[in-house]
């Protein structure tokens, strides 16, 4: 009866950490690899590069008011000192990275 239980009780985590995973999406690596050096992990961009070429944070008016599309297009060819990344990723990436940055504010 306890091997059951030790193995339905793994199978649980395990499941979880599957969910947590999946949580994230597909934009959290790209962002990560990509994004966070200047916007931060929390898109607050209060640290580093973000601070130090006053990247405006994800609580900003002005981020706050941009739709998806505009934050797509800033990301594909770039926006201020931001450089583009429509060579360097697919629109996929690009929309899946915009849809974890959004994803911050909630």
């Amino acid at each position: 009866m306890k091997f059951k239980t030790g193995i339905t009780l793994v199978a649980l985590m395990a499941a979880g950490t599957m969910t947590t995973a999946f949580a994230q999406g597909p934009g959290a690596e790209i962002y990560k690899s990509k994004c966070q050096m200047c916007h931060s992990a929390t898109g607050m961009a209060e640290f580093g590069m973000g601070k130090a070429m006053k990247v405006k944070p994800i609580s900003d008016p002005a981020v706050k008011k941009m739709t998806e599309a505009q934050m797509i297009e800033a990301v594909r060819n770039g926006m201020g000192k931001m450089q583009p990344y429509k060579d360097k990723l697919t629109d996929a990436q690009i929309k899946d990275s915009v849809s974890y940055f959004r994803s911050l504010t909630k």
